[in-house]
């Protein structure tokens, strides 16, 4: 399967969630609730999940093999880093233009 699309929904600027993900694949199915959590040494994903009677958690849908599972990582990472650096880049353009702003107020 191919992946057509990925969409960031949530971008929460603290915690250890970094974005909540929906996956589209050929144009047919989407999984929603992908989680990017920060680990103690890096980024991972959290597949859709529901939690048991007994208190555990079983994935809804995930990978079923490490290609597939390094596939799926590559692909929503590029994106979230693609994302996460367009908006750094406008918060910084923001930034510069109300420094520009204060700084010709004060020179008037």
């Amino acid at each position: 399967m191919n992946i057509t699309d990925i969409r960031l929904r949530k971008l929460p600027t603290e915690g250890k969630l970094k974005a909540i993900v929906s996956v589209t694949f050929n144009d047919e199915i989407v999984i929603h609730d992908i989680k990017i959590i920060e680990g103690s040494d890096s980024l991972f994903l959290a597949m859709p999940s529901r939690k048991l009677p007994n208190g555990e958690f079983r994935d809804i849908a995930h990978p079923i093999n490490a290609e597939a599972r390094k596939e799926l990582e590559d692909a929503i990472f590029a994106e979230y880093y693609q994302v996460k650096e367009k908006l750094n880049s406008e918060a910084l353009e923001d930034s510069e233009e109300i420094e520009n702003d204060n700084s010709n107020e004060e020179h008037a």
